[in-house]
């Protein structure tokens, strides 16, 4: 029994001497714990949603409809005009976009006959799981409109006298209206009895105070939109394949300098910048067999149609750029297999998880989605949306291909400053 708590204490004092092996042991279970626990909590989920606003009835009825969306806490609401505010949800920077077409104000003061005021909904297509909530939002500020209008006595006789005078029109015209004027003079009547502030009841309660039309966000030259649930999952997948890549790359280096296999390279006739110019072809060389393999079975076997080959080659590129980068650091962050494999994970994880590559964006409470955007995983599956089904143009792929490029150029350049064949 002496020999095994001598052994067991023995062990234990090398798990507090190596560091990589605290962390995991007792930090990084509570770093997953937190991180996951913030994203699943009610807090999470009641993130604001960022949607764009286009007024194009200019009327007090739509100005105050509008009004009524900025005051809803769990709304992000921006004006914009319709083009911007369309660009902002194809490009993914908003989920959707409100769009309160001409005639709203009109409809909205007919509340009593005739068709409802309408708002185009048009929504990114990948977030249909937020669809439903937009829309019962909306339904709940068109009924508050109707209610507010109802409580105003005054309002609603102006309503009443409104309808009876074209209901009076179309009965000169020879259509029969007496049934439904009679019963807006009673209505009138009774309004005339209520004071500011009560609220009618009976028909008013059957009335729909709002119609919503939702409409895919698509681009007007390919008219793309996921096709199916894999348009959407093939990128998550991509990207985890990658890592794959980055994770075995970076770790064959830090085998081979531990081995002494690096300090035997160096003393052939081959320079320093050719070894890790040779790391740095493989690795992309892997990354781009992966790319391409898994777009051609999601091509064959599960009808992943890219809008652009172009701009999916382009996307992978970037995407192979970034990560040869993060392969080089991650080849320099510790001494032994390990440490290097550890620190590895414990960066990528966390990046892969910002970056959408675990869990969908819409889930994750606001900050989070703000702090993804220093994931280079977020800007790869973006560049692959785009190629894919956003249906992005070659300017609108620009800033991702161009964020992944500097990143894998400050990642690569900082990882070869810190490399040593030897440690």
């Amino acid at each position: 029994m002496p020999v095994i708590l001598a052994l067991a204490l023995k062990d234990l004092r090398i798990l507090v001497r190596l560091r990589t092996g605290l962390f995991f042991t007792f930090v990084w279970p509570l770093v997953v714990a937190i991180l996951f626990g913030t994203i699943f909590s009610g807090e999470g989920h009641a993130s604001r949603t960022t949607v764009a606003v286009v007024d194009e009835d200019a009327t007090t009825a739509s100005a105050d409809f509008v009004s009524r969306l900025e005051k809803v806490a769990t709304l992000q609401v921006m004006r914009a005009d319709r083009e911007r505010a369309l660009s902002l949800v194809r490009a993914g920077k908003r989920t959707a976009a409100i769009v309160i077409p001409r005639g709203f104000g009109e409809a909205a003061s007919r509340m009593f006959y005739g068709t409802p005021p309408t708002v185009d909904l048009w929504i990114d297509p990948s977030r249909t799981a937020e669809s439903g909530m937009l829309q019962g939002l909306l339904f709940k500020q068109g009924a508050e409109r109707m209610q507010s209008t109802l409580a105003d006595s005054s309002a609603s006789r102006e309503m009443v006298r409104k309808a009876r005078e074209n209901l009076r029109a179309a009965a000169e015209a020879g259509v029969a209206t007496v049934p439904t004027d009679r019963f807006l003079g009673e209505l009138d009547r009774y309004l005339g009895t209520v004071q500011a502030g009560a609220q009618p009841a009976g028909p008013g309660a059957s009335w729909q105070p709002l119609a919503v039309a939702e409409k895919p966000v698509v681009d007007p030259r390919r008219g793309q939109y996921p096709q199916n649930s894999y348009d959407l999952t093939f990128p998550q997948g991509i990207l985890w394949g990658i890592i794959g890549c980055v994770m075995t790359f970076g770790l064959g280096i830090v085998t081979e300098r531990s081995h002494g296999t690096m300090v035997r390279l160096q003393m052939s006739p081959i320079l320093r910048t050719e070894l890790l110019g040779g790391k740095a072809v493989a690795c992309f060389t892997a990354i781009a067999i992966v790319e391409t393999g898994l777009f051609v079975i999601g091509r064959v076997f599960f009808g992943v149609r890219p809008a652009s080959w172009a701009l999916l080659v382009l996307a992978g590129v970037c995407a192979g750029v970034a990560f040869v980068g993060v392969m080089m650091l991650v080849s320099v962050l510790g001494k032994t297999e390990q440490a290097a494999a550890g620190a590895g994970w414990a960066i990528m994880m966390p990046l892969a998880v910002l970056g959408g590559g675990m869990i969908p964006l819409f889930v994750m409470p606001a900050w989070m989605v703000a702090a993804g955007t220093i994931s280079p995983a977020k800007w790869a599956i973006l560049a692959f949306e785009g190629a894919i089904w956003r249906g992005f143009s070659t300017a609108q792929m620009l800033l991702p291909c161009a964020i992944l490029l500097a990143v894998g150029l400050v990642c690569f350049t900082v990882g070869a400053r810190a490399f040593r064949p030897a440690d």
